[in-house]
């Protein structure tokens, strides 16, 4: 048991060797968390997506630190990967949930029209459309392209004209 602690170590006064022992445990049990989370925890995500990251970091790094204890620290990370499962299984049949928790896509240009109040809406300006038009189609205007939203995760999306 003593050399367990030698290694494993207790509260703030952590070595760098106890805090890499903890640092592969922690990573290890993420791993394990985020499979249980879903595929879409750590991709660009929604504001729930979102959330997750930021929680699970924070409670995470309290365990490789050794500033909470490591039983609760895991507890609470797996509460918010289920949590996070629960959203995304509940949201699935009721729309009005999906769209407080996800929101929702916002349409930024439409028949030859830059939406105004959707670009401020969406804290966008010009530019930023501009940009996704030439990283996405390669081109440098507006010719072809019918649509263009502002997607639930931030992402630009165009639609071209038929």
């Amino acid at each position: 048991m003593e050399a367990l602690e030698k290694i494993w170590g207790e509260g703030e006064g952590l070595n760098s060797l106890q805090m890499a022992v903890r640092g592969i445990i922690v990573f290890i049990i993420a791993l394990i968390i985020l499979r249980i989370s879903g595929r879409r925890s750590f991709g660009v995500g929604t504001p729930v997506d979102n959330i997750v990251v930021i929680l699970l970091g924070a409670i995470l790094s309290r365990a490789v630190t050794g500033a909470s204890p490591f039983i609760p620290v895991l507890v609470a990370s797996l509460v918010i990967a289920l949590l996070h499962r629960f959203f995304s299984w509940y949201k699935v049949g009721h729309t009005k949930f999906e769209s407080f928790a996800e929101g929702d896509k916002i349409l930024l240009y439409e028949n030859s029209n830059f939406i105004k109040s959707n670009m401020s809406r969406a804290l966008v300006g010009v530019e930023d459309i501009m940009q996704a038009i030439r990283e996405k189609e390669g081109v440098t205007n507006m010719n072809n392209v019918d649509k263009v939203y502002m997607e639930r995760n931030g992402t630009i999306t165009i639609t071209r004209i038929k």
